[in-house]
């Protein structure tokens, strides 16, 4: 399903998107098109595409293409899911210690439509951080450290 998704390959890809996407959510998917946890993903993503075209903008990023950004948003699992509103990154309560990026795919659609959708709300309102509206149960965990430099 990432063939039906525009897909990001350059750092100046990457810049261009999230600086000419406004008044709607961008979604990055960083990941590998050959992971299946990804394609999984991919599917919910290009399902649900359509419906949050108002909303939403959603755009694939190979880790291997752009290290940069993989290492700047310290993507050691993938896929994760990174959100921003005209240019601002937004973070989002999941119930575990790391708000900017959401690890794992997503159990059903209605999850990423929900999750869209409060972004959406509360970026609107100006807020940076949003409570996450996906039972606590659908989440993923995954135990994700920190080391120091």
């Amino acid at each position: 399903m990432s063939f039906l998704l525009p897909k990001l390959s350059t750092k100046s890809e990457v810049d261009q998107a999230i600086k000419a996407t406004a008044e709607k959510v961008l979604a990055l998917r960083f990941g590998r098109d050959d992971d299946p946890v990804c394609l999984q993903l991919d599917e919910i993503l290009a399902k649900t595409a359509h419906d949050l075209s108002k909303m939403a903008t959603i755009y694939l990023v190979d880790v291997d293409h752009v290290p940069v950004y993989t290492r700047y948003f310290d993507i050691s699992y993938i896929p994760s899911t990174i959100f921003f509103f005209n240019g601002q990154h937004m973070k989002v309560d999941y119930g575990s210690s790391d708000h900017t990026k959401f690890v794992g795919s997503f159990k059903t659609k209605q999850d990423f439509i929900d999750l869209i959708e409060v972004i959406f709300r509360g970026a609107m309102r100006g807020k940076l951080i949003v409570q996450s509206p996906i039972d606590r149960k659908n989440i993923p965990k995954y135990d994700l450290l920190y080391q120091g430099v």
